[in-house]
């Protein structure tokens, strides 16, 4: 690797608590020469929360190609830059993946400064086993895809781990219901957030107490496997 070129730092931030962020990413936000962000302006609330005024620029699914060329001309030129997403850490299920190839291919070093992620968090409090699991990240939008893919994981023995929206959380679990069968899930809204909640039950349960309820924030669901869930399931309702 040239000495010359400058940094990629991929930086976790906050999935909900501005709180939850560690003092070294504040240290590598202020020191960067510049911030390559999802959403800028959502960026700019956590970086006026703790007087950072480092430029930034924006860098998503839209435009990795273009902001990545160009994102790592100035990497070579001498530049750092610390990547951050909307919430989390960058390249988990986001096009954050994309630039840090790019840095790699051309000799320039990648480091990794670790924070918050919503799966791992969620995964940590929701009482399914964590020896051996799966993130398959978002789950497809289309009817015909989502089934697809919902099925492919059927048969999964590791506890499955998914991200879904507010529009589809009822629809997606559904689908599981009718794929996979009655299983053990535990589903996280707004973690780290005033309103976090977990919901821990069967899928038949958990479809019947939500029906006809408005759904707000972001999910993550999380699917036990068949044999767990069998066993959860039989347990619980004894």
């Amino acid at each position: 690797m040239d000495q010359s070129f400058g940094i990629l730092f991929i930086v976790a931030t906050p999935i909900g608590n501005l709180n939850d962020i560690t003092f070294r990413a504040v240290q590598v936000l202020k020191e960067a020469s510049l911030i390559a962000a999802e959403d800028t302006r959502r960026t700019r609330g956590l970086l006026t929360f703790y007087g950072i005024t480092t430029p930034t620029t924006s860098y998503h699914d839209h435009n990795k190609k273009q902001q990545g060329e160009k994102l790592t001309r100035l990497l070579i030129s001498g530049k750092s830059i610390a990547l951050v997403t909307d919430a989390g850490t960058p390249g988990i299920a986001d096009p954050g993946y994309y630039l840090v190839n790019l840095a790699i291919d051309h000799g320039v070093k990648v480091i990794p400064i670790p924070g918050a992620s919503a799966m791992v968090t969620a995964l940590s409090a929701a009482g399914l086993p964590t020896d051996r699991f799966a993130f398959e990240g978002y789950v497809p939008r289309k009817s015909a895809a989502r089934k697809k893919f919902i099925q492919a994981l059927k048969d999964e023995e590791r506890t499955l781990i998914l991200y879904e929206s507010p529009y589809r959380i009822m629809t997606t679990l559904q689908d599981l219901f009718e794929i996979c069968g009655d299983r053990w899930v535990v589903v996280a809204r707004e973690l780290t957030k005033v309103y976090e909640e977990f919901v821990r039950g069967a899928l038949s349960w958990v479809l019947e107490n939500w029906q006809g309820k408005k759904m707000k924030g972001e999910f993550t669901i999380l699917v036990g496997s068949a044999d767990y869930s069998e066993k959860r399931i039989t347990k619980s309702t004894r």
